[in-house]
C-alpha cells in the first residue's frame, strides 16, 4: 500500500508559475481595472494554474463528505453521544443537513462516504461504503489506528478523488462528519504545527471549561504515549489520527496528482491537509482555503500551510459547508476569467489611451 501512495504522490508537481502569469495577463486584459477584482482574480489564477489549460472548464463541483466514528468518544471529550455521527449520515443522505442546503444552493454534489462509522448500515441508496474499520480506537489508551487502516483510508481518499475527476468532476472539496473529531485533528495540528495542545484545541460542539480541560489532558496523554511526529506522517495518523482525516488527506493527494483544486473546509479537513502536505509538499499548491473556523487552531493550521481563507463567517459545523461556499466563489473567479469581455472585444479604451 505504501507503493501505491508513493506512486500517486510522485504525480504531484508544484504549480509552474508561467500558468499564473498567462492567467494574470488574459485578467488585466478584461474591461476592469487591473487587480479590481481581488481575490476572485487570484482564485481564477490559481484554477488556470492547476489545470495548466488556457480556458479551463468548471462546470462539475463535487464535496466529499467522509464519516467516521472515535474511540477517544469513551473519554467524554465530545458535548454529543457517538450515535449522532450514524445518524447524521442519513440526514445526508435524505437530503437534510446543512451541507446538502449549500450544496443544493451552489450547484455542488454532495458525495458521502462511510470510511469508519460505527454502524452497519447495510445497503443505503446513496451511501458509498468503504469502511476501513468500525470507528478509531481510543487513543488515549492504544494507537487509534493501524498503519495498514492508516494507508487504507489514505487509499480510500485516493480512490474517491480519482472517481470524481473519472467522471468529469472539475473542483473537489472536503467534509467530514464524526462526533469527537476534533479531538485528533487538534492532536494533529499540535504534532504537525508544534504548537502546544492548549494553543491548538477549541471547544468542538461547544463542551464547557471543565470538559475542555478534561480534553486538553487527554490529547497531551495521547501524544505521550504514541510520541508521534510530523516527519512520520502515516505514523501520527496511526497514533492519534482518525480515518476520516486520512481519507480527506488522500483526496488532497489524489487531486493534486490530477491537477484539480481541493477546497477545504475548516478545522477537520485542515488537518487532513497537514497530513498531506507532510507526505507531498508540493499538495499545497492545488488547496484553497475555504473559510476560518471559530476554532481557534484553525488559523495555527492555515499559518502552517500559508494559505489564506477566502471567508471569515464565524462557521463551525463542518459536513464541508465552508468548503461550499468557497467553491461558488471560485465559480465566480473562473467565470470572470472565461466570461468578461477584454478591452479589445467590448472597444473600450484601457488605462492611459
Amino acid at each position: 500500500m505504501m507503493t501505491e501512495l508513493s506512486q500517486i504522490i510522485s504525480q504531484i508537481e508544484p504549480l509552474d508559475p508561467t500558468w499564473l502569469e498567462t492567467a494574470q495577463a488574459r485578467l488585466d486584459s478584461l474591461t476592469k481595472p487591473r487587480g479590481s477584482l481581488g481575490r476572485l482574480e487570484e482564485l481564477a489564477a490559481r484554477y488556470v494554474a492547476i489545470r495548466r489549460e488556457e480556458m479551463p472548464p468548471l462546470d462539475k463541483k463535487r464535496v466529499v463528505v467522509f464519516a467516521a466514528d472515535h474511540g477517544v468518544v469513551a473519554e467524554g471529550v465530545s458535548a454529543y453521544p457517538q450515535e449522532v455521527t450514524f445518524q447524521m449520515v442519513y440526514n445526508f443522505l435524505q437530503g437534510g443537513a446543512g451541507i446538502n442546503v449549500l450544496g443544493r444552493h451552489t450547484g455542488a454534489q454532495v458525495e458521502v462516504v462511510d470510511i469508519g462509522v460505527n454502524h452497519d448500515f447495510g445497503s443505503v441508496p446513496g451511501l458509498i461504503s468503504r469502511k476501513v474499520a468500525y470507528g478509531s480506537r481510543n487513543m488515549a489508551q492504544e494507537p487509534a489506528l493501524t498503519r495498514e487502516e492508516a494507508l487504507r483510508a489514505l487509499l480510500v481518499g485516493v480512490e474517491m478523488a480519482e472517481e470524481a475527476l473519472a467522471s468529469g468532476v472539475d473542483a473537489l472539496a472536503a467534509g467530514d462528519m464524526g462526533i469527537g473529531n476534533t479531538t485528533p485533528a487538534a492532536a494533529l495540528a499540535s504534532v504537525f504545527t508544534g504548537r502546544p495542545v492548549g494553543a491548538v484545541t477549541g471547544r468542538g460542539t461547544g463542551i464547557e471549561d471543565q470538559v475542555w480541560q478534561h480534553k486538553l489532558a487527554v490529547i497531551n496523554r495521547a501524544l505521550a504515549l504514541h510520541r508521534p511526529t510530523a516527519e512520520d506522517p502515516v505514523g501520527a495518523l496511526a497514533g492519534v489520527g482518525g480515518l476520516e482525516i486520512a481519507g480527506i488527506a488522500g483526496l488532497i493527494l489524489g487531486a493534486a496528482a490530477a491537477r484539480r483544486p481541493l477546497l477545504l473546509d475548516g478545522f477537520i479537513a485542515t488537518a487532513g491537509a497537514l497530513v498531506a502536505k507532510a507526505l507531498a509538499p508540493a499538495s499545497v499548491d492545488y488547496l484553497i482555503a475555504a473559510h476560518r473556523s471559530v476554532e481557534p487552531g484553525h488559523q495555527i493550521m492555515l499559518d502552517s500551510l500559508e494559505l489564506k481563507p477566502l471567508l471569515n463567517l464565524q462557521m463551525r459545523l463542518g459536513e464541508g459547508t465552508g468548503a461550499a461556499l468557497g467553491l461558488s466563489l471560485l465559480e465566480a473567479g473562473v467565470r470572470i476569467y472565461r466570461d468578461m469581455a477584454t478591452f479589445g472585444e467590448a472597444g473600450v479604451a484601457e488605462q492611459g489611451e
